[in-house]
């Protein structure tokens, strides 16, 4: 759903569209879609305005009309801070695309990034961090040495405790300067910056001036890959971060072939895929586990814990 913050500069519509919400809160779609269209009568150009217009006639069934104000955003040549153009794939308008913009990520995770915590430990059940670290302790023997352990997508850095014990220097990446800020409120990590995991390899920031290629000894992605998509670009970016012989330990949803977008709006990907791009990339899989990666609505979301290995 769109930030409240995200205002049309018109008081009116602002009035309307607080009003719409409160009757979608309580379930009167069609309702609050009304209001909504003349809250963007008084606010044409109002791009929050009509992508929560698509939501309100989406869950209203008016799949017609929600697809009309989703590409109203998708079309107007701004950046789809939204995912407007998720949505259109997901109702059949579009193709799916390979991966959602760089800036649809940062601005989801920027306006998240004070409620993450609590919204995935306290009501979803998320546990994975630790999962992962498990795992990471089990395969390395039960006492693993990392000179360096790298977080890919570390948000809010619910990993870095985890796998701080074995590391003598944790570094710790993300898109959004928001959840970097609270990685750094926790202490644990050496080093952090900010990183758009889907750019080539120099251009992804991974590589500053004083890091180099083959640095990790580890490579950590805990909850990152369903937010990418295609994975390509992230395999590379680890291939080029991985000593010979460091691992690679992530999660994904799991999806029966494949990649598929999801309605969440998040990415799933299946066993095959991996070991495809494991092949292509240069790893060796080591460890692989179905889990349930969290509770969403009430049930659970399944996934993989995969550990891999990079070939010398």
């Amino acid at each position: 759903m769109v930030s409240a913050s995200l205002s049309s500069g018109d008081v009116l519509a602002d009035r309307r569209a607080a009003y719409a919400k409160m009757l979608s809160e309580e379930g009167q779609f069609a309702e609050a879609a009304e209001l909504m269209e003349q809250a963007l009568e008084l606010a044409p150009d109002w791009r929050a305005g009509w992508f929560q217009l698509g939501e309100y006639r989406e869950k209203a069934g008016q799949t017609d009309g929600a697809i009309g104000a989703y590409a109203r955003v998708a079309e107007d040549g701004g950046e789809d801070i939204f995912g407007a153009r998720l949505k259109l794939a997901l109702l059949g308008a579009a193709e799916v695309p390979a991966s959602p913009e760089s800036t649809y990520a940062e601005s989801l995770f920027d306006d998240y990034a004070d409620r993450f915590e609590k919204a995935l430990t306290e009501k979803l059940g998320y546990d994975l961090p630790a999962l992962l670290a498990n795992r990471v302790a089990t395969h390395g023997g039960g006492a693993p040495h990392f000179a360096v352990a790298v977080d890919i997508g570390c948000g809010t850095g619910l990993a870095g405790p985890e796998i701080r014990p074995f590391a003598d220097r944790l570094e710790g990446f993300d898109i959004s300067l928001n959840m970097l800020a609270k990685a750094r409120e926790k202490g644990v990590y050496d080093y952090l910056d900010r990183a758009d995991l889907s750019l080539k390899t120099d251009e992804s920031g991974l590589f500053a001036p004083g890091l180099p290629h083959h640095r990790a000894d580890l490579v950590l992605a805990a909850d990152v890959m369903m937010y990418l998509g295609d994975l390509e670009a992230v395999f590379a970016l680890t291939a080029a971060l991985a000593k010979p012989a460091g691992l690679f330990a992530f999660s994904v949803e799991a999806a029966e072939e494949g990649y598929i977008l999801q309605p969440s709006l998040r990415y799933a990907h299946s066993k095959t895929h991996v070991e495809a791009l494991f092949a292509r990339h240069g790893f060796d899989e080591r460890f692989c586990e179905r889990v349930t990666l969290r509770m969403d609505g009430g049930k659970p979301v399944f996934g993989f814990v995969f550990i891999a290995e990079r070939r010398a």
